[in-house]
């Protein structure tokens, strides 16, 4: 094997094991700032035959589309009560209406959820659905960038439009969760089961995530889901991309997410629908846009050839 192949396969070797231990000695991380700076490392790992070319490039391309993603996490946990109060009554209406009394997130619970002591592999997999998404768009965004770079600059888009009109909503209409309703009576019994199973996961920080002292929190910031959103945008983007039997799991990833939101209490299903709908206008507009840029373009090039 020459040097050059040799680095090619060793060096993302050593990321992956590095990465590897890191997850299982400290934890998950799962702020913008360490995941991006994670994945970077990766990014360069993989790409570290080129990388007086891809460095240079990383950066030029990646900094809009993580100042963005800082900045929405950070003016987020300060997006509650900015002008509206935070609203709890009309999302259980709708709730009731679509689905009776007892609503999703109560009649599931009362089924499926037996304690934190009694937790069952259902829970597991509704934690790992629901912290996916931490990791799901960046993950995708840093494949597109490194073996797809023609797609990245259409997905980095989509994903900045959504943070920011879901971020308006949240200014414009804070909403109460179910799991914050319950403390309230509305809703009758219910639990944050993600803030429970967490403390059952060796390799995952809990505080980060639930301590209302960090910036990226906010207890009001439920309609839309933006969970639900990204996993729906991330679905539809690679639906062309992958193979066709990776698309059961890309079909699979939008109703799993919205199981587990509802379930856990984070989220109402309209908070979840609200977020589809997001996703599937965000989708729509991003690409009409690129393609009306790219139509433009190609209408330019006989007079700037001239």
């Amino acid at each position: 094997m020459s040097p050059r192949n040799g680095l090619r396969f060793w060096a993302p070797a050593g990321y992956l094991i590095a990465s590897a231990a890191m997850i299982f000695t400290v934890g998950l991380p799962t702020s913008h700032d360490l995941v991006f700076a994670w994945f970077a490392l990766g990014m360069a790992a993989f790409s570290v035959t080129d990388l007086r070319h891809r460095v240079p490039r990383l950066v030029l391309e990646w900094a809009p589309f993580i100042g963005v993603l800082f900045v929405y996490d950070r003016l987020r946990g300060v997006a509650d009560g900015l002008v509206f109060p935070a609203r709890e009554v009309p999302q259980i209406h709708v709730e009731s209406a679509l689905f009776g009394n007892p609503i999703p997130t109560v009649w599931l619970q009362s089924h499926l959820w037996h304690g934190a002591d009694h937790l069952h592999w259902w829970d597991y997999a509704v934690w790992l659905v629901y912290v996916s998404h931490f990791f799901a768009t960046l993950v995708v965004a840093a494949m597109l960038w490194t073996w797809a770079h023609d797609r990245f600059a259409r997905f980095a888009t989509m994903v900045c439009a959504l943070a920011l009109t879901g971020f308006t909503t949240y200014v414009l209409y804070p909403a109460v969760p179910p799991w914050l309703a319950a403390r309230d009576g509305e809703i009758g019994r219910s639990n944050r089961l993600i803030a429970i199973i967490w403390h059952h996961v060796p390799i995952a920080h809990y505080g980060s995530l639930f301590e209302k002292g960090q910036n990226y929190a906010n207890n009001v910031a439920a309609m839309p889901s933006l969970h639900a959103a990204y996993a729906l945008l991330i679905a539809l983007y690679l639906w062309r991309v992958v193979p066709r039997p990776a698309r059961v799991l890309l079909a699979l990833y939008p109703p799993a997410m919205a199981f587990a939101l509802v379930y856990s209490g984070e989220h109402y299903f309209v908070d979840c629908l609200a977020g589809w709908v997001y996703a599937l206008a965000t989708f729509g507009a991003v690409n009409l846009w690129f393609e009306r840029r790219a139509r433009r373009a190609l209408a330019l090039e006989p007079a700037l050839a001239d």
